[in-house]
């Protein structure tokens, strides 16, 4: 038995966040039906790229889910939707507030006659406060936490991170941990609660050892001027002579002493407490000095926290990551069988949920 088999759940949501929480819900046993538009859906069904005609990134989201369509302005539509509600267990928004509470979905509306409902709203700046209606996208939110502050590229060429960390680690990943935790207290209580996940909010934890140094200094990092932004020379990324780029982490002092060793960095320049700046300096001058594949090989078997930055080509044939992370699951799409999207969940929980499963059609229930 999956860990959430006969656990219901209606998504309301688009895009993301919403998508990849309840993505998680269902790769653990939830049945997890997508609310959609008439005709068009959630508007990631049409991205590039496609596969016979079906978006990549919509089904690498949408596996083994259901689809309903509902005009949720039309009252007729609404009604189709009481049956399903009065069987949900979670239900997942990612509506400005009070948006649901228009269609007559609002928590308040529902709570008073589905007590055990565990409502779960995902929004960038939260159910209240000054910010609450404003709209905006991932790069927006870690902009105004502070986050991409610490580790944005020079101010002439500032670079964009490669991956969404609002949507995924402020929204869909805490919006299933909260989820989880108010099934746990509905066990106990027999009710549900309304979870305000707020992208912006969950922005903060991921800056803790910024807030620290502020906490302790009252003077708050900058961009890469720390040791955990490459402000350091323990900490950074170091070009190669070819153009590839040495990730290099030795922080404890142990691997700190391997890698100057394997780099022959010279005595009078490792303790880095002396002089960071030139230390630096004359680590970057060594690493530009030979090639990627040079440090590939001087690093391997040495205990000290360096590799070679990798595309993602390189990233998917590596051995190890076949074995554990790029598991035998597979997503059905435009009638082609194509990996799942490898996700957080331990391989002890998936004994009882399908290795392969398809991308619901709009408006396929069953």
């Amino acid at each position: 038995m999956a860990p959430l088999d006969g656990l219901k759940v209606l998504d309301f949501s688009t895009l993301l966040p919403g998508p990849l929480a309840s993505l998680l819900l269902a790769e653990a046993g939830a049945e997890v039906i997508k609310v959609e538009r008439p005709g068009t859906g959630d508007e990631m069904r049409g991205y590039p790229p496609k596969i016979g005609g079906e978006s990549a990134m919509f089904a690498l989201l949408n596996r083994g889910k259901k689809s309903m369509e509902l005009d949720l302005k039309r009252e007729a539509d609404r009604k189709k939707l009481e049956p399903w509600l009065e069987s949900a267990d979670v239900l997942i928004e990612q509506f400005r507030p009070g948006v649901m509470g228009r269609f007559g979905l609002g928590y308040g509306q529902l709570s008073t006659r589905l007590p055990r409902l565990i409502y779960c709203s995902i929004t960038g700046y939260g159910q209240w406060g000054s910010k609450a209606g404003v709209a905006g996208h991932d790069l927006n939110y870690i902009a105004e936490t502070g986050l991409l502050s610490l580790s944005c590229g020079p101010a002439g060429s500032p670079v964009v991170p490669p991956a969404l960390i609002a949507d995924i680690a402020g929204g869909a990943y805490p919006a299933v941990m909260n989820i989880l935790m108010a099934i746990e207290m509905r066990h106990r209580t027999g009710v549900g609660s309304h979870l305000d996940i707020s992208m912006t909010d969950n922005m903060f934890p991921l800056a803790w050892w910024a807030l620290a140094q502020r906490m302790a200094t009252g003077n708050a990092p900058g961009n890469a001027d720390s040791l955990l932004n490459g402000g350091g020379p323990r900490y950074r990324l170091y070009p190669t002579s070819d153009g590839r780029i040495v990730a290099a982490a030795p922080i404890e002092q142990r691997f700190w002493e391997n890698f100057c060793e394997a780099i022959d960095l010279e005595p009078g320049l490792r303790d880095d407490r002396v002089a960071p700046d030139a230390t630096m300096a004359r680590v970057s001058e060594i690493i530009a000095g030979n090639t990627g594949s040079f440090w590939h090989e001087r690093f391997n078997g040495v205990d000290c926290c360096c590799t070679l930055v990798r595309s993602l080509d390189q990233a998917l044939a590596d051995p190890h990551f076949q074995e554990r992370a790029i598991k035998s699951r597979q997503t059905v799409v435009g009638g082609k069988s194509i990996p799942a999207l490898p996700l957080p969940i331990a391989s002890a929980l998936l004994d009882g949920t399908p290795d392969s499963a398809g991308v619901p059609r709009l408006g396929e229930t069953g």
